[in-house]
């Protein structure tokens, strides 16, 4: 199966009428996703690509008899709004994708995401593909290459993928595949310092999910998700094999690292404090990114191709 989003899944699109927000919806459509529509305050009754509009999340939810996940398409000065709207809505699962989303924004949001028991993705993601079936985001770009990209599953030989780039999860995705692997999963974060689900969160699907038979993350220093990570594995609640990468390795302290969450404060977040970490609860960690499809087949006991 699938973690987070399948073809089965009902995606509604909230800026849909926006230039992102129309560009994007092709895209999702294309690979497969089951989007039923979108919303935009104001802009209700218009259609895109032959989808409705509606004014609001919960009209949209009313006529659906249910929505399982949003994508959020909208400025970031607008992105605490439109996932507030959505978790009052029912939503279960909303995907931030826009960047510069302020920080006491993202941490309202993850309040009012614990309160309705929901959950939410970045900000500042490309999304979450499960090759063969759909994609929510922008991840992988046009549903063609996507295609061509990303091996779909393959038994006894298929990967998730969890990173806190969004080049990288694709480049990971690919080689992987080149190399002769399935992929199950691919999720990218987001490169935040205040997100929605996680690295241990993202994880702790893949242990669940009968498809994934390894585990493969791409790091960044700052934060402590690949610390928490470690500790799963130590306390025999993530079993499956994990092989990781971190980058970062030359930065000093205060040192930001490509993201707003790649930031070493202190002794907080270094690259040899995660190394350490995920190696001692018996992680595969490589030196170069370019190792990982090799010491990911020899995990699974698998030539690579």
């Amino acid at each position: 199966m699938a973690i987070i989003i399948d073809e089965t899944k009902k995606v509604i699109v909230q800026g849909i009428t926006g230039r992102e927000g129309r560009a994007r919806t092709q895209l999702m459509r294309g690979f497969g996703t089951n989007i039923v529509g979108g919303c935009t305050p104001g802009k209700g009754g218009q259609d895109v690509q032959g989808l409705p509009v509606y004014d609001s999340v919960q009209e949209i939810v009313d006529a659906n008899d249910g929505v399982d996940v949003s994508v959020v398409f909208v400025p970031a000065r607008l992105v605490k709004g439109a996932a507030i709207e959505a978790f009052e809505a029912g939503v279960g699962l909303v995907m931030l994708v826009p960047d510069r989303v302020p920080l006491w924004d993202a941490m309202a949001i993850a309040d009012v995401a614990a309160h309705h028991e929901a959950e939410f993705i970045g900000p500042n993601t490309l999304g979450v593909i499960s090759p063969g079936r759909a994609v929510i985001g922008m991840i992988g770009g046009r549903a063609e290459s996507a295609r061509q990209w990303f091996n779909t599953p393959s038994a006894g030989r298929t990967v998730g993928i969890i990173s806190r780039s969004g080049g990288m999860s694709s480049s990971c995705g690919y080689y992987l595949s080149r190399a002769g692997l399935g992929i199950s999963t691919i999720c990218h974060v987001g490169g935040d310092s205040v997100l929605g689900l996680t690295f241990p969160e993202v994880a702790l699907k893949l242990q669940e999910d009968d498809e994934t038979d390894a585990i493969v993350l791409f790091g960044e220093i700052g934060g402590s998700m690949e610390e928490r990570l470690a500790q799963l594995m130590a306390d025999g609640r993530v079993t499956k094999p994990v092989i990781a990468y971190i980058g970062g390795k030359a930065a000093k302290e205060g040192t930001r690292f490509s993201h707003a969450g790649a930031i070493i404060e202190g002794d907080r977040g270094t690259h040899a404090g995660k190394v350490k970490a995920l190696s001692a609860a018996g992680a595969t960690v490589v030196d170069g990114f370019g190792d990982l499809p090799e010491a990911t087949c020899k995990a699974l006991r698998v030539p690579a191709h």
